[in-house]
């Protein structure tokens, strides 16, 4: 069974305290962009990483099939906008 997007949300900003976090998509395929200064000095994949720890079970589970991910410092993401 796939999860709700705002699950999704709670988890990751529970693993992410502070940050700011979005989530879009639905049946097991899920689009994540998270916003957090725990990202600073960690590079693509040891961000990655970061996020798999957290969504690893569901993955496992099926309720996740595909994820993609944006996950950026809030300086990255204030040059963005």
């Amino acid at each position: 069974m796939a999860m709700q997007n705002s699950a999704l949300s709670l988890e990751l900003s529970t693993a992410f305290p502070g940050a700011k976090v979005a989530v879009s998509g639905g049946d097991g395929k899920y689009q994540v962009h998270v916003v957090s200064s725990e990202f600073a000095g960690l590079n693509r994949v040891k961000r990655q990483q970061a996020v798999y720890r957290v969504v690893n079970a569901h993955i496992q589970s099926g309720a996740i099939h595909a994820i993609n991910m944006l996950l950026q410092t809030p300086e990255e993401h204030a040059q963005e906008n």
